[in-house]
């Protein structure tokens, strides 16, 4: 017989010739379980390893799994403490007393120098400067004197280009003895052909109208060499504008002034009229 069909065997129920050697068993069973009782009741520092009694029943029972307790999950170690570094005093600084001295004298030095480049550089610019604003000076200052040298020669020579005329016409002058001008000829009218001139034009004005007072009107007149009237314009208003146009229609109808004593008549002369002369 198999060990599998061995072990059916046993859990199933006995016999009933069998019942006494089963009870039996049962009081040896729980004789022990007294007996383990007893001793249990002692304390002791150790833990005491649990008995198993196997109990037989008349009928066959299957055993209730054996209870497993949890195993308690580890608790998390704590984190040990770190040693804080302890500060390391600083290394004192150690200077040497000479060479610090020292450095100091050469930087000294080192900047006494630059300042003095510096003011020398300073005084050369400023040297330079005056001198360029000295040397334009003087060049402007030439420059006016010969300006006015020039100047001075121009004058010059005009005037003895003046001088020289003069001397030479004053052979061919035609002025009398007391005559006092530098000309050759005498430029302007005499003084009786201004009144030539207006009698010339009077008699061909024609106003027949009556004026209070004796108003003056100044024409000026333009003449050729040869004595025709070229233009004629009114400088002056009379005040009276009929004897203003009586006056420039006598002179254009007059058209030929007469000659100056042989001369010729001033190319431009203002004669006042009046209807009272």
């Amino acid at each position: 017989m198999s060990s599998a069909a061995a072990q059916r065997d046993l859990l199933m129920p006995r016999p009933a010739d069998a019942v006494g050697r089963g009870l039996a068993l049962a009081i040896v069973a729980h004789v022990l379980l007294v007996v383990a009782l007893a001793f249990g009741v002692n304390w002791r520092s150790r833990s005491d390893t649990g008995l198993e009694a196997e109990l037989w029943a008349a009928v066959p029972v299957a055993a209730a799994p054996r209870a497993v307790e949890p195993t308690p999950a580890p608790q998390p170690r704590p984190p040990e403490p770190t040693p804080r570094a302890e500060p390391k005093p600083a290394p004192a600084p150690q200077v040497d007393a000479q060479i610090a001295i020292e450095k100091a004298k050469r930087e000294e030095a080192r900047r006494e120098q630059e300042r003095r480049e510096e003011a020398e550089r300073k005084k050369k610019a400023e040297a330079e400067c005056e001198e360029a604003e000295r040397r334009k000076k003087e060049e402007a200052q030439k420059k006016a004197e010969a300006a006015k040298a020039r100047e001075a020669e121009a004058a010059a020579a005009a005037q003895r280009e003046a001088n020289l005329k003069r001397v030479q016409g004053l052979a061919g002058a035609s002025g009398d003895a007391n005559a006092t001008g530098s000309a050759l000829k005498s430029a302007g009218p005499s003084s009786s052909y201004a009144g030539r001139v207006s009698a010339k034009i009077k008699p061909n004005i024609v106003f027949p109208d009556s004026i209070d007072g004796n108003p003056l009107a100044t024409v000026e007149v333009r003449v050729a060499p040869d004595g025709t009237i070229t233009g004629r314009k009114l400088v002056r208003s009379s005040g009276v504008p009929a004897w203003d146009e009586a006056v420039l229609r006598a002179i254009d109808k007059t058209e030929i002034l007469p000659r100056d004593e042989g001369r010729a008549p001033p190319p431009v002369m203002s004669i006042g009229f009046r209807p009272r002369d």
